[in-house]
């Protein structure tokens, strides 16, 4: 299957860069090119991508507001950021507009491929490195208000409620499986229920969810 993909970013280098390095790879294909935040969404519109490579810092619309319009949308795509993660405090503001991913942008090209390919599948980008940092950070923010209330989880088992725990510490479906002593499809199987169950769009959505609850603190 082809990912088609819309980049957005106001750098022309940037959207060049990745177009190239795409050409290579048959199974992406670029299918638009937007400058600002407003140009994004548009495309989606007209396009429908599976995949919007987004920029936070654009002009006009940013792309915390494109993000959060897209993904509001009846349609599909997802949307993967691209930040400079150490520099942006705008990524978290993302994170909730329901960003599926994040990119670092001195990331590897190979890296940021395999990315797009990872949200394109309906999975998120949620590696520890990355994750557990931003979410941790994001929670402990004053400004964090927690959206949902013990009551959001009265419907999941008590098996789903430690799965969702270990989503929310960063584990991998693998390690999930490796630490509850149940095979990774059983692990796969119960992620997808709790998606279903906590009306998440992907597993980063599982990963709030959790902090949100409790079930994971700063201190672990």
């Amino acid at each position: 299957m082809t990912v088609r993909v819309v980049l957005a970013d106001d750098q022309p280098l940037v959207r060049s860069g990745l177009r190239v390095i795409m050409a290579d790879h048959p199974d992406l294909e670029v299918v638009g090119e937007a400058a600002t935040g407003a140009e994004a969404v548009q495309l989606v519109g007209e396009v429908s991508p599976d995949v919007v490579v987004m920029d936070i810092r654009m002009p006009g619309m940013d792309g915390i507001e494109a993000t959060r319009l897209i993904t509001a949308g009846a349609g599909t795509t997802r949307v993967l950021v691209l930040t400079t993660f150490d520099e942006d405090d705008h990524v978290h503001g993302a994170l909730r507009a329901g960003a599926s991913g994040f990119v670092v942008k001195d990331m590897a090209l190979d890296d940021i491929l395999a990315a797009i390919r990872v949200v394109a599948s309906g999975d998120a980008l949620i590696a520890p490195s990355v994750t557990r940092r931003l979410i941790a950070d994001f929670v402990g923010r004053p400004a964090a208000a927690p959206e949902r209330s013990p009551r959001a989880v009265e419907g999941i088992t008590e098996r789903e409620r430690e799965v969702l725990t270990l989503v929310g510490r960063g584990r991998s479906n693998t390690e999930i499986a490796e630490e509850l002593f149940i095979t990774v499809a059983t692990a796969k199987s119960h992620v997808s229920r709790l998606l279903t169950k906590l009306d998440a769009r992907d597993r980063v959505q599982l990963v709030i969810t959790a902090y949100e609850l409790g079930l994971v603190t700063l201190s672990r």
